[in-house]
């Protein structure tokens, strides 16, 4: 008898928690995803192992939680055919990096990190264009290097791309993906369609890829024993390369110097760090500061340089090339002449720690200058502001005669006048 009352009495108990859970279990599923999504569901739907995404609830709206749901039920019962949710979910997974308005955050798909981390020499395979997303992002022509395939089939200055190989890349928001797509074998052929602004017309190019050797410094000694030197981009060793041209044009007799940053987009670094260390005076060069204001901060030594200086920018200059400006203004050590940069001042990082084989590239700080002004959104404004004539808006820097750069021809007359 007391057999039969226990069985009894552990049936109901363990019925009982059956119940709760399953109770407990729905409960939960239908405060998640909403009573519609739960009842137009077959009942072993529920059954089966689900996965869940997680939100606390003051980081989002549950209305939007369950309008989510509601697409994917939606499309999932009356698409008119059969949906893949993987795909659908790597879309909407780039969409939530995208939804940062932030053009450096970008999650890349298993294929895209795949070409992503690719990695390649100081030479590369491609048109020979250096290229940035304008305030649309639209990947625009910032410059096209001397003697390469994209100058000679006539791509410009400020052309936008709108196509590759008749794709349209206007939706894609990070410039690394687009010059992926146009890099190739060398040998074979891209289409590249632009939209010229000055012209507001598209046009159609066949390139053909080759071997780009690119030369990111030169110099040159101008008149009056005025040294100049131009950077086209901060690589990975144009700090010594920068030392050798400077201690070349001071062995010349160079009196002062200019130094061209205009269509420099930036780059490595640790490189303008050096660069900005040669220059000014012991001190802070720049910092960069994150949510949490924790501070990395890189300083000079005693070494400078002793002769009067002008630092050409632009609004395509951008990255380290404003880090390089904003430090040479702030220590009065030079004057900066041309027209506002780029303003991009963003620290990225990459994460490649996905299961699936993509991966995340995402802004972590911003970049400070010495006098703790923030360059990104604002870029840094010339001392003296001088525009180029209209004649050379879309013509590569190494292309507009010195005679006729009205920017150059400022740079230089600021440096004379600090000589005499």
């Amino acid at each position: 008898m007391k057999n039969r009352h226990f069985v009894r009495t552990v049936s109901i108990v363990a019925i009982c928690s059956a119940l709760t859970f399953i109770f407990g279990y729905f409960f939960s599923v239908i405060n998640m995803v909403s009573w519609d999504v739960f009842l137009t569901q077959p009942p072993l739907y529920w059954f089966k192992p689900q996965y869940a995404l997680f939100f606390g609830e003051d980081e989002v709206s549950s209305s939007d939680i369950k309008a989510y749901n509601r697409v994917k039920n939606i499309l999932d019962a009356r698409y008119y055919e059969e949906v893949d949710f993987n795909k659908a979910l790597e879309t909407s997974i780039k969409g939530l990096a995208q939804g940062l308005k932030d053009p450096y955050t970008t999650y890349y798909s298993p294929e895209e990190m795949k070409q992503f981390l690719e990695t390649t020499s100081g030479n590369y395979v491609g048109i020979g264009v250096s290229v940035h997303m304008d305030e649309n992002y639209l990947l625009t022509v910032a410059d096209v290097f001397a003697n390469s395939p994209a100058k000679q089939t006539g791509i410009l200055k400020n052309d936008k791309i709108v196509k590759v190989d008749n794709e349209d890349v206007t939706g894609i928001k990070d410039a690394d993906l687009i010059v992926k797509k146009i890099k190739g074998t060398p040998g074979t052929k891209v289409r590249i369609t632009v939209y010229r602004p000055d012209i507001g017309q598209y046009k159609d190019f066949e390139i053909e890829r080759r071997q780009i050797n690119i030369s990111y410094i030169s110099s040159e000694m101008l008149k009056d024993k005025i040294g100049y030197i131009q950077i086209k981009q901060f690589d990975d060793d144009i700090a010594g390369d920068f030392e050798e041209h400077l201690n070349d044009l001071i062995a010349e007799g160079a009196k002062g110097l200019v130094i061209d940053l205009r269509d420099n987009p930036g780059g490595d670094y640790n490189q303008v760090v050096k660069i900005a260390d040669r220059i000014v005076p012991k001190g802070l060069i720049v910092y960069t500061e994150d949510r949490y204001q924790r501070k990395d901060e890189e300083y000079s030594d005693a070494r400078e340089l002793s002769m009067p200086l002008s630092i050409l920018v632009n609004g395509y200059s951008a990255s380290a090339s404003e880090i390089l400006a904003a430090c040479v203004q702030d220590y009065g050590k030079g004057t900066l002449v041309g027209n506002k940069t780029f303003g991009k001042g963003l620290v990225q990082a990459i994460d490649t720690q996905f299961e699936n084989g993509g991966g995340l590239k995402y802004t972590i700080a911003r970049y400070f200058t010495p006098s703790g002004k923030c360059i990104h959104g604002e870029g840094v404004t010339p001392d003296i502001e001088v525009a180029l004539d209209e004649e050379f808006k879309s013509v590569s820097i190494e292309d507009i005669p010195h005679e006729k750069d009205a920017q150059l021809g400022a740079a230089i007359k600021a440096v004379q006048e600090k000589i005499k």
